[in-house]
């Protein structure tokens, strides 16, 4: 079944679910700047409007537009800037 959850003051918003790719979710964020912390390998593709991320080791911000993917190692963190309402999907390892 599907599981809501929300973050930062329902700024961003998840739903998790299960299928052949394995445990996923898509969610939406509202302009802002979030840091979020992995458990596990996380494979993050947006969807609609983009990203600003930064690593937990990088140097410098990448830009993520709609169905590209970043890669955020396990047991680490990233940083996200949005300057607009922005849609993702992620998939975990």
């Amino acid at each position: 079944m599907f599981k809501t959850n929300t973050y930062f003051e329902d700024k961003v918003v998840s739903i998790a679910f299960k299928n052949s790719e394995g445990r996923a979710t898509v969610g939406v964020m509202a302009p802002g700047a979030y840091t979020f912390g992995t458990t596990t390998v996380e494979y993050m593709t947006v969807i609609s409007g983009s990203m600003e991320v930064k690593l937990k080791d990088a140097t410098v911000w990448s830009t993520y537009t709609p169905y590209q993917t970043f890669k955020v190692d396990a047991n680490s963190s990233f940083d996200v800037k949005v300057t607009e309402d922005t849609s993702y999907k992620c998939v975990y390892e």
